[in-house]
């Protein structure tokens, strides 16, 4: 048994001195300062959503812009923002984003056993923030993957407390406002929970359906976003994206050939992810590095993948440091993340629309990584907790997993 004299943890899981909490509110205050003064509608992503619920309050279509990209739902969520005034939302929309992932990280170290006042909770959101650009570019922008980074950490601890179904309508929720966690679905499937399952998917069908009623064009959804989506969206928002399939064919690869190659990538983590399940490890890893792999395996064929869906997983590994074995103290995690470290200059890859290259290197080494350790067993030892004694999986760690 570890006695953590020698190991980082122990001293990551202890509390953090208030000089680290002001330089985190610093570090979190700028991020928030910056977006309200360069941005006049709280960030272009945002303004998209509102302006589709603009459209709705005046009688017209939201699906009228072809990157209006979410569900009927979400036009009525957005409507409250569309009544407030610009000079609201531009300090409004930073905050709520900054808060959603702030809240996501503290439910991804609750997940870990990781209390929210320990240096660990301290040191690696401010790094997020000041360290990780996709971090900056989800907050400018004012994208609603921010629920999603938010719902997907939530959902996994009340799972640990054997909440399924809770867990299922919290993901149903965030699919309603960003159908972007759907890939979780496999996860109630991998441990039969039929019912939760069932939440799941009723909670956003419903919630559009209901939603659509309101709208003047019922099945735009249907009828114009998805074929926008299949067809892999325009020319502009392609250069954005990270998937193989979008990054390969600008590097001559034949477009078939790269749509199979994340497919093949894609069906291969999905196995791997099963593999990770199937192997009933007591501990937080198991549904972390499942739920990692499924939504890194879904971005390797999603149109589109842009970098801040990196955020959805990097802070769910990010939070399981203190574990050993974890896939967060693998080197190959560390170097799957130099790319999006602010400040290094990349030859040939400093414009902004060759920054995809990069996204998808880390978005293939991560998927990677996560997938190399799902298949492979590893030996976990307790963590030196803060009262000098080994800190060991809490009650129900294994139980409430096993479905």
């Amino acid at each position: 048994m570890s006695t953590g004299k020698h190991d980082i943890s122990g001293w990551l899981v202890r509390r953090s001195p208030w000089p680290l909490w002001w330089g985190l509110a610093a570090v979190l205050g700028a991020t928030v300062g910056h977006v309200a003064r360069a941005t006049s509608d709280g960030g272009m992503d945002n303004a998209i959503v509102v302006g589709a619920a603009r459209a709705w309050l005046a009688g017209r279509s939201p699906y009228d812009d072809p990157h209006f990209l979410y569900l009927p739902s979400a036009v009525l969520a957005a409507a409250p923002q569309a009544l407030l005034p610009q000079a609201v939302l531009r300090v409004l929309v930073p905050l709520a984003m900054t808060a959603c992932l702030a809240v996501g990280w503290a439910c991804a170290l609750r997940l870990h056993r990781v209390p929210w006042d320990s240096r660990l909770a301290v040191l690696g959101l401010a790094g997020l923030a000041a360290g990780f650009a996709p971090f900056g570019h989800l907050v400018r922008l004012g994208n609603w993957t921010a629920t999603a980074v938010l719902a997907l950490p939530l959902a996994l601890l009340l799972v640990s407390r054997g909440r399924w179904t809770a867990a299922g309508a919290v993901l149903g929720a965030a699919l309603a406002l960003k159908p972007l966690l759907a890939p979780l679905a496999l996860l109630f499937l991998f441990a039969r929970r039929w019912r939760a399952l069932a939440v799941l998917a009723g909670v956003p069908v419903l919630a559009s359906g209901a939603c659509a009623l309101l709208l003047p064009d019922p099945a735009g959804f249907l009828t114009r976003t998805l074929p926008f989506l299949l067809h892999g969206q325009d020319s502009f928002v392609r250069l954005y994206e990270a998937s193989p399939g979008a990054v390969l064919p600008r590097l001559g690869v034949p477009s078939p050939a790269a749509r199979a190659l994340a497919l093949a990538g894609c069906a291969a983590g999905v196995a791997c992810a099963y593999r990770r399940w199937r192997r009933a490890d007591p501990g937080p890893l198991r549904l972390a590095e499942t739920a990692a792999g499924l939504m890194l395996s879904a971005f390797l064929v999603s149109r589109p993948s842009y970098d801040h869906y990196l955020l959805v997983v990097v802070p769910l590994l990010l939070a399981g440091l203190t574990y050993p074995g974890a896939v967060a103290r693998g080197p190959w995690f560390w170097l799957a993340l130099v790319p999006q470290f602010p400040g290094l200059t990349w030859p040939y890859l400093e414009t902004g629309r060759r920054r995809a290259f990069k996204d998808a290197f880390t978005l293939c080494a991560l998927a990677v990584t996560v997938a190399s350790r799902s298949v492979r067993r590893l030996r976990t030892r307790p963590v030196q907790g803060r009262g000098g004694g080994p800190r060991v999986a809490a009650p129900g760690d294994g139980p409430a997993y096993t479905g």
